[in-house]
């Protein structure tokens, strides 16, 4: 059935119920799971009256965020790995989520992804956007979203 599975997760309640799903999925397949964070840069434009942050504050937000990102998916790790799962803890830096994890699942040879969905609609969908309706749209590996 499936190889390896990524599972990518943002620590969010309801990414807590995909990586669920996706650790009974490769328990049951015999899958080997990827669980991924995309980690974002921080922010470098500035707008007027906005205050710019040395690099080396810039480096070190960063590095909370990386190490918070790894947090996040060394737990993920630990629950598949209690349950027989074998499993692959990754964090990538990036701010464009989605192609973040497409390019995460062809990476590590994925035949699916499994993600959360918050299922907003109308303007906030249209201010907030959808990272899974992004690999959606533009993976070519399966997508199961879970909501």
């Amino acid at each position: 059935m499936y190889q390896r599975i990524l599972v990518a997760t943002d620590g969010s309640t309801l990414s807590k119920k995909a990586v669920g799903n996706a650790i009974a999925l490769a328990q049951l397949s015999g899958a080997e799971l990827v669980a991924l964070k995309v980690v974002p840069r921080y922010p470098q434009s500035y707008f007027e009256g906005g205050l710019a942050l040395p690099a080396s504050n810039i480096a070190k937000v960063e590095k909370q965020w990386a190490e918070h990102g790894q947090t996040i998916v060394d737990a993920v790790a630990k629950s598949a790995l209690s349950k027989g799962v074998k499993v692959k803890a990754v964090t990538v830096k990036s701010d464009l989520i989605s192609d973040a994890i497409i390019a995460a699942a062809k990476k590590h040879k994925c035949d699916l992804i499994v993600m959360a969905s918050h299922g907003r609609r109308g303007i906030k969908r249209l201010l907030l956007g959808s990272e899974t309706q992004q690999v959606l749209t533009h993976s070519h590996i399966p997508v199961l979203v879970l909501r």
